[in-house]
């Protein structure tokens, strides 16, 4: 026999296994050139839009409260409390609870928001809650939301819209 016979008698399996092909090479290059493309360009988050996000969801929030208190004809007040908020509405002793329901339940801040602050318009002493009352008509009012040195307000103008800003 000669080795060309040899080679012929081989099994496939025994012939198949030397190696990768080519292509079969380049298809995991790209895949894998693929992934990393994705990765390196996918969008990444930062503070800004993270606060600007929270903000909004705490002034459509408010404005939803707002409204709310105008149908029950009973003031519901918006309180920080440590690491988050929470409503609350006037009970008809007269006394605050906080509110269960889904909307109005209890939250707490994302990572994203280290530090609030309260100031009414015209200055005075900080409130420990803002109340929105059965009118339409409120007292104009800012939120500040910080996250390190990037700062968001929610302010409320006073006609029951609130509206988000970079002070």
């Amino acid at each position: 026999m000669t080795i060309a016979h040899v080679r012929k008698r081989r099994p496939l399996a025994a012939r198949s296994a030397a190696g990768f092909t080519l292509l079969e090479m380049l298809v995991v290059l790209v895949i894998v050139g693929l992934l990393v493309a994705v990765v390196t360009l996918a969008p990444s988050r930062n503070r800004r839009t993270d606060l600007a996000e929270e903000a909004q969801r705490l002034a459509n929030l408010l404005e939803s409260a707002g409204d709310e208190a105008q149908v029950r004809s009973m003031p519901i007040a918006w309180q920080p409390v440590g690491g988050g908020y929470r409503f609350v509405q006037r009970t008809e002793s007269g006394t605050w609870a906080p509110m269960t329901d889904d909307l109005y339940r209890a939250r707490r801040w994302g990572t994203e928001v280290t530090g609030v602050s309260v100031r009414y318009t015209g200055g005075g002493e900080t409130p420990s809650r803002i109340v929105l009352g059965s009118e339409s008509i409120d007292v104009p009012v800012t939120i500040t939301l910080w996250s390190g040195d990037v700062r968001m307000a929610v302010v409320g103008t006073g006609i029951g819209n609130f509206i988000v800003r970079r002070p």
